[in-house]
């Protein structure tokens, strides 16, 4: 068996609070550049995302995987105004985790969902030693989600639609009807498979702090009423020249209406659509996903 590689855990504090990290494997002796994973939600936390961390065993790249503020193991700050989390706050923050770690000199990108937004909006900034992204189940366009997510929904059994309606008017999507609704969605287009451990620990600190997904996003995937619903990066994809793979399931949430968008916008960009996946083929069909982005990175290092 291969050797576990080791795990490095810290917090850091940085202009607006502290910031819990997680570092897995040692700088790689070949010069493999690190991968900075950024997890969704927004606040989601990293925990869905951990099995990203077998590349540190099986290939040697240094994975560091974090909490952004607002979730997880970072700082909560549930009294904190609507207009305190910013897509600025969280490129801020990647940018004080980078500078933290030592790494804005060479290193990859990989996000998720929120976290492919979130590195949208960084490689919009130009940043220097940045060697590639993969944008996994993201998007560019909020109201493209949302017309396909209406859609998806469209396509429930009618007595699930029902139950969503009827909390949405009134109010209580905060409710356990709501949430079992809900979730016939999720296990259609979020994961397809028995959620996994790290997924069911991701949903729970969701649930236990939803402050800023609320905020942000609303209160499910597919009922879109956070500060994030004019968002539309697709007129300035084409500032980003950093070689990016595109990743979507083919039940994904993020649909090909969704994806197509990023993929024809970005000067260098491939898509890969997986086959029987939904939002976390990294979950799903983890070999596939692992081999396709690790030889992604290997070009790109």
């Amino acid at each position: 068996m291969a050797e576990q590689p080791p795990i490095a855990e810290s917090t850091f504090r940085w202009d607006a609070g502290r910031t819990w990290y997680r570092v897995v494997g040692e700088p790689a002796p070949d010069g493999l550049a690190p991968l900075v994973v950024l997890h969704g939600g927004p606040g989601a936390a990293h925990d869905y995302m951990e099995p990203v961390a077998e590349l540190a065993r099986t290939t040697g790249r240094p994975c560091v995987f974090y909490d952004q503020i607002g979730c997880g193991r970072s700082q909560h700050l549930p009294a904190a105004p609507a207009d305190f989390w910013t897509i600025e706050l969280f490129r801020a923050e990647l940018t004080a985790l980078l500078d933290e770690l030592e790494l804005a000199g060479r290193y990859h990108l990989l996000g998720q969902s929120w976290g492919g937004m979130l590195a949208l909006e960084y490689a919009l900034t130009q940043p220097h030693g940045l060697c590639s992204m993969v944008l996994a189940d993201s998007l560019a366009s909020i109201q493209l989600w949302i017309d396909e997510a209406n859609r998806l929904r469209s396509l429930l059994p009618a007595d699930v639609q029902a139950v969503l309606a009827e909390h949405e008017a009134a109010g209580t999507t905060d409710s356990k009807g709501y949430k079992e609704a809900m979730m016939r969605f999720y296990e259609r287009h979020v994961c397809r498979i028995p959620f996994p451990d790290c997924l069911v620990r991701s949903f729970a600190q969701l649930e236990g702090d939803p402050t800023v997904y609320h905020t942000m996003w609303g209160p499910s995937e597919f009922c879109v009423a956070g500060t994030l619903t004019d968002w539309d990066t697709t007129g300035r994809l084409g500032e980003i020249s950093v070689p990016t793979l595109v990743i979507s399931g083919e039940h994904d949430e993020a649909t090909p209406a969704v994806v197509r968008p990023l993929v024809d916008g970005l000067s260098d960009a491939r898509w890969e659509l997986i086959e029987g996946a939904s939002h976390t083929p990294h979950l799903e069909q983890p070999e596939h996903y692992l081999d396709l982005v690790e030889s992604f990175f290997a070009a790109h290092d």
